[in-house]
């Protein structure tokens, strides 16, 4: 199997499955709370957030870049009130006017764009003066026992897992690019120690 048909058509699949656990519905739905009107959603794959929209969101903004994701996308916004519109596929270059959205929402995607800070400097710029941006992403741990292996499995991950990365620093990278961290948890998921270099989670909310 080429690299190619793995990204593209397997690993889609996969991301939907992993990341559907049932596990996540909490962080999820916390990550949520608080969008209202009209949200931006970079990284939207497989419209896992979908059921997690609160009433008071009036619309979505999807930056996804798999066919696949959105193909598999289509049953929960079929089900959703929620009008949501695919409207690029690279969170690096948004096609959006300045101030157009009231808030953005991004979740397990940060750690696969290639230049994170350029996404979120699009996110500043896209959402409007008094907007937040949510986000619910795992990255750098705190304990060095965890970050060197975070460190010695990274080259590995990005080769197999679309190019995620394990080391990144949410917190750094949303105050390189404009943001200002308002509300802050972080915590390793329930599990083993050994799953820890991929465990550690940030739920954020900058303005």
């Amino acid at each position: 199997m080429s690299l190619r048909v793995w990204d593209e058509r397997v690993l889609p699949r996969l991301t939907d499955r992993r990341l559907s656990a049932p596990e996540l519905d909490g962080l999820r739905s916390a990550a949520c709370t608080g969008l209202t009107g009209r949200v931006l959603e970079i990284g939207f794959g497989s419209g896992l957030n979908v059921r997690w929209y609160p009433a008071e969101v009036t619309s979505v903004t999807a930056i996804e870049p798999s066919d696949i994701a959105w193909e598999l996308s289509g049953p929960r916004r079929a089900s959703s009130d929620v009008t949501v519109d695919r409207a690029g596929l690279d969170g690096q270059r948004l096609d959006l006017p300045d101030d157009s959205h009231d808030g953005a929402l991004v979740t397990f995607s940060l750690c696969t764009v290639p230049d994170p800070l350029l996404a979120l400097r699009e996110a500043r710029r896209v959402v409007r003066q008094g907007g937040r941006l949510h986000v619910l992403e795992h990255g750098l741990a705190p304990d060095e026992s965890v970050r060197r292996w975070q460190r010695r499995m990274e080259p590995l991950q990005r080769a197999t897992a679309g190019g995620c990365h394990l080391t990144r620093d949410l917190v750094g990278l949303l105050e390189a690019s404009g943001w200002e961290v308002e509300q802050r948890e972080q915590a390793y998921l329930p599990g083993p120690a050994i799953a820890r270099p991929w465990t550690y989670v940030y739920r954020l909310v900058a303005g």
